[in-house]
């Protein structure tokens, strides 16, 4: 009986990983952006030494914060409950495309980020880096928000001075180009990463600011089936979410971003005429009324109503969920997606799962103030850190190698100096050279490189493997094992993120009115 195509030679793992799981039409364009990303990886590493210092690596890394997905789930709710709600189901609408639509090509392609060395890598998050590299994510968050800010800024409707209008112009170019140049000095991006995630953003901006209204104007006027049509639309583009190659968790955020499109669509549709005398979809709010005190309270008080949200619904689904899934998993009624554990393999769910979660945990606020208030307190890494740059390092080695055997390329100055008595390669501060840091491609720590096999061997703690287990069992020993995930985990957050525009829209206004913060009846 032959072998299964899925099941490559033993020892030759990590080169047939990405053919054995993806399709042909998914593996060809990857393989041919592959040498695009190789290509400039060593210019990136020449301009981020010539140009780092202390300072930028902390602004950029403090920068870096403005353009997550946490960042506008926590500050978005200001808009509804501060008179803006119009403006803020814009920029949901923007940030869930944006997310959505480059999680989904970032699992469609399985690309990795620039190689770690040369680069190295500098954020005030670790999460980032387990995703694959293209497009960027912050780059199409940050350009699809200033191209829509930009469009209502220079719109006639605008009723800002013009002073105003300038200021915050300038203040959103010195915003998306932070973001932008920051992802390409932190070694996070490459400029094949950027520049789609910037055209992607573009798009996404421009077609909110022209379309927006009209969208906005069928959603306070829907029928029930056709908000059902649309609930079904956004439910189904999750269900056909490609399958990533690696354990990445793209797609936790694109459902996650996925459930607020939802939750701001069909609250704003339910909520559209419960206030008499606002215009549809509104939310009753008057500064000079409510004051300056009142509106603090509301706002803090709204917060705590999300997390308190998230606190009970969280796990009170975890456990309530597993039951029902196993008994549609007998009945043939789930399809399973890739990495994640199916109810059928466990009893119940940890409740204290280390969560990549687009909105933190309550008790993970305190640390997220500490940290943006101190952005000195950033991580520099060097190495790989995720499944897709552990693979990217083995292949980038293995090409090396045939390289070096068939004396098609000259030995790096990298594996020079590992030949020599004595020599014990680092990473060095001094290298100016693209040479330099082309040889500091495929090694996967300051301390290894796979081109030389024989050095290899003696360095090892894996000196019985043969040369590409070898390799591998190293690479990947640096890495962090990604946590179990639970496929009852898809659902939750799906409900969990639909749920917060309730609160934000039809909780919290009803509260507020109840307790005295609202606008007084005249």
């Amino acid at each position: 009986m032959g072998k299964s195509k899925d099941q490559p030679d033993a020892g030759l793992r990590s080169l047939n990983h990405y053919s054995n799981r993806l399709p042909l039409w998914r593996y060809w364009p990857r393989q041919h952006l592959i040498p695009l990303i190789r290509y400039e990886t060593p210019y990136l590493a020449w301009v981020q030494e010539k140009v780092r210092t202390p300072a930028l690596d902390s602004y950029f890394a403090f920068t870096a914060n403005l353009g997550t997905h946490t960042f506008f789930m926590v500050f978005l709710p200001f808009l509804f409950w501060c008179g803006s709600p119009s403006m803020g189901r814009g920029l949901v609408h923007i940030l869930a495309s944006g997310v959505f639509w480059s999680g989904f090509l970032k699992d469609l392609l399985c690309l990795p980020r620039p190689l770690s060395p040369p680069l190295q890598r500098i954020t005030m998050s670790g999460s980032a880096a387990l995703e694959y590299g293209f497009p960027s994510t912050h780059s199409t968050n940050a350009v699809s928000v200033a191209v829509y800010a930009l469009g209502l800024l220079g719109s006639p409707e605008s009723t800002l001075s013009a002073e105003v209008t300038l200021l915050l112009q300038t203040v959103t170019y010195v915003y998306v180009v932070s973001i932008v140049l920051g992802r390409l000095y932190c070694g996070m991006h490459g400029m094949l990463d950027c520049t789609v995630g910037c055209a992607m953003g573009a798009a996404i901006g421009l077609v909110q600011f022209h379309y927006g209204p009209a969208f906005e104007e069928f959603i306070v006027s829907a029928s029930l089936k056709d908000i059902s049509l649309l609930a079904i639309l956004i439910i189904s583009l999750v269900r056909v979410h490609p399958e990533p190659a690696d354990d990445c968790p793209c797609f936790d955020d694109s459902v996650a971003f996925a459930g607020v499109m939802l939750g701001v669509d069909v609250s704003s549709w339910h909520f559209a005429e419960i206030w008499d005398g606002y215009p549809a979809g509104s939310i009753p709010y008057d500064l000079e009324k409510i004051g300056w005190v009142k509106t603090a309270i509301r706002l803090v008080l709204g917060v705590l109503c999300i997390f308190a949200w998230r606190t009970v619904m969280k796990p009170a689904l975890l456990r309530i969920l597993p039951p029902i899934f196993r008994t549609l998993e007998k009945l043939g009624l789930l399809l399973p997606r890739r990495f994640f554990t199916t109810a059928s393999e466990y009893t119940t769910v940890p409740s204290n799962l280390k969560d990549h979660d687009v909105l933190p945990n309550f008790s993970e606020i305190p640390n997220i103030m500490a940290t943006m208030r101190h952005p000195r307190r950033r991580a520099i890494s060097v190495g790989p850190q995720s499944e897709a740059d552990a693979y990217e390092t083995l292949a980038y080695r293995e090409k090396r190698r045939r390289e070096s055997q068939s004396g098609g390329n000259r030995a790096s100055p990298v594996a020079e100096d590992e030949n020599k008595p004595n020599g014990t390669p680092v990473l060095s501060r001094k290298t100016t050279t693209l040479d330099d840091y082309e040889g500091m491609m495929g090694r996967g720590s300051p301390s290894s490189s796979g081109v030389d096999v024989s050095h290899n061997e003696r360095l090892s703690p894996f000196p019985s493997l043969d040369p590409e287990q070898r390799d591998e069992e190293e690479v990947f020993s640096q890495i962090k094992k990604p946590r179990v995930r639970y496929d009852v985990e898809v659902v939750t957050k799906l409900v969990v993120y639909a749920g917060i525009p309730w609160i934000v829209i039809e909780i919290a206004p009803l509260l507020f009115h109840l307790i005295g913060l609202g606008v007084p009846e005249a």
